[in-house]
């Protein structure tokens, strides 16, 4: 299992959530988050400057099997692009373990209903 954490621009979030949505990805969590970037520069609107090194971007936490880990990045990767600078970032972490509270089923089943597989 890998953890997904995803940080990218609040304008492409429900391009990425379709895109993950296509991909069979139906569980994933995500929410508002700041960071700073590389750029550093003033921007002037109005006559008045304002900061623009601390950038609002949204940040999409996924927990996924092995198998989905290629297909989870690339759906982000697809949608998040614009090719400019602060598109954002993929991380991909190792989980150990997980544990469903309703049933205790542990493992990789866990992330998943057997059920609807069948």
């Amino acid at each position: 299992m890998k953890k997904i954490e995803a940080i990218i621009r609040k304008t492409k979030f429900e391009e990425v959530k379709e895109a993950l949505l296509r991909a069979d990805i139906e569980w994933f969590s995500y929410f508002n988050c700041r960071g700073e970037g590389k750029m550093r520069q003033a921007r002037i609107y109005r006559g008045v400057a304002y900061d623009t090194s601390s950038i609002e971007r949204m940040m999409l936490n996924i927990v996924v099997r092995d198998k989905n880990v290629e297909k989870t990045v690339k759906a982000i990767q697809d949608a998040a692009r614009t090719g400019e600078i602060g598109d954002g970032r993929i991380f991909i972490i190792p989980v150990e373990d997980t544990v469903r509270i309703r049933t205790g089923e542990r493992g990789d089943i866990a992330l998943y209903n057997a059920e609807q597989e069948k």
